[in-house]
């Protein structure tokens, strides 16, 4: 661990000498690349300070308890400094293991998500839009920006699948454990016998990447116009605005009918398809995530869940870490991070014990 440290330590040294370099801050690429990397490494050095500090705490409290001259109230003092320095040394230790966990290359950036109804009608659609809605109030609370790629709402007011990008820091970090089936569990609006439905959507988290990250070729390509649908007055039925593109080789189809522009929904609809296709090509390289994303995002039947949202009770309950809380309005509303901060360290757990 020590000499992991070490190799950061000199990194980011090296790092910090490099901003101060005119060269280096006059190119900006470079210095927004250096500058993500620094703060990545930041809460590593810190918390190896703190180490260092009650280590110095423990030596030096040992001093006085090895020292014989030492007078007994001095020397029970040294002891309690000497145990709470222990206690310190071994929660920061802990702590590094989990800073030097290799981390997602794709945690910083920002993602697509899409989210389907499943089972469950029209009921679905409309909590699919709830869904939208608690991503949507949960990006505000951190600052993030909120983009409407493609939609295909209902006459109730739900979504039968709508596509969004969320753009921030650490974005895909936080949610890029949402993908896979959410089950809902109310009494729909329009049940008029009182009776509780479950219904469910199906979630997709897929990291945004830059052209650079995917290759495409312009002649895999099959690019259409058409006139888009819905809300949206005269314009919508004069002018093939809507965008959709055919990616042959793997027959991925997306569209984007959001903008007016014909030019803003076809590049809409190029970042969906990109990020589409790095996401396809990250399971193929690995057959953990794989199966891990086989099991998470499944087929949208009500059986295959990931996390369930119980309205009569108030109660959400994600079945993947065993967590149930009574805070289901609060959720709803975009208070997130209790579960989501849950579903970080049972993962940073399981890759300690994978580890050893």
């Amino acid at each position: 661990m020590l000499e992991k440290i070490a190799m950061a330590q000199a990194r980011y040294d090296e790092i910090n000498a490099k901003l101060s370099d005119p060269k280096v801050v006059a190119d900006n690429k470079l210095y927004t690349e250096l500058m993500r990397e620094y703060k990545n490494l930041t809460p590593l050095i810190d918390k190896y300070k703190e180490y260092v500090g009650a280590e110095k705490s423990r030596d030096d409290a040992k001093s006085v308890l090895d020292d014989a001259s030492a007078d007994a109230e001095l020397r029970e003092m040294a002891e309690e400094e000497m145990l709470a320095a222990k206690a310190d040394m071994e929660k920061f230790g802990e702590e590094l293991k989990i800073l030097l966990l290799p981390r997602d290359p794709d945690d910083d950036k920002s993602v697509i998500v899409e989210i389907r109804a499943g089972a469950g009608g029209e009921e679905a659609a409309l909590f699919a839009n709830s869904m939208f809605r608690m991503y949507s109030m949960y990006a505000a609370r951190q600052g993030w920006k909120i983009d409407v790629m493609s939609s295909n709402p209902t006459e109730l007011g739900g979504y039968r699948e709508i596509s969004f990008g969320v753009e921030g820091e650490g974005v895909y970090a936080k949610l890029k454990y949402e993908s896979g089936v959410h089950r809902v569990q109310r009494v729909p609006e329009t049940e008029s016998q009182g009776r509780i439905q479950t219904s469910t959507v199906t979630v997709a988290v897929l990291p945004e990447v830059e052209e650079v990250d995917v290759n495409i070729n312009p002649a895999d390509l099959t690019i259409q116009t058409y006139r888009s649908s819905g809300a949206g007055g005269q314009h919508i039925n004069k002018t093939e605005s809507a965008v959709r593109i055919i990616h042959k080789p793997s027959g991925m189809v997306v569209e984007c009918q959001e903008e007016r522009s014909q030019m803003k929904n076809k590049d809409k609809a190029m970042k969906m398809l990109y990020s589409r296709l790095y996401e396809a090509e990250r399971t193929a390289r690995d057959s953990a995530i794989a199966e891990e994303r086989r099991v998470q995002v499944g087929t949208g039947d009500r059986s295959e869940r990931i996390r369930t949202y119980n309205f009569p009770q108030s109660r959400v309950t994600d079945h993947r870490i065993g967590l149930t809380l009574y805070k289901l309005d609060d959720m709803m509303n975009g208070g997130c991070d209790e579960v989501f901060e849950a579903l970080r360290v049972a993962d940073y757990s399981a890759k300690l014990l994978k580890q050893g």
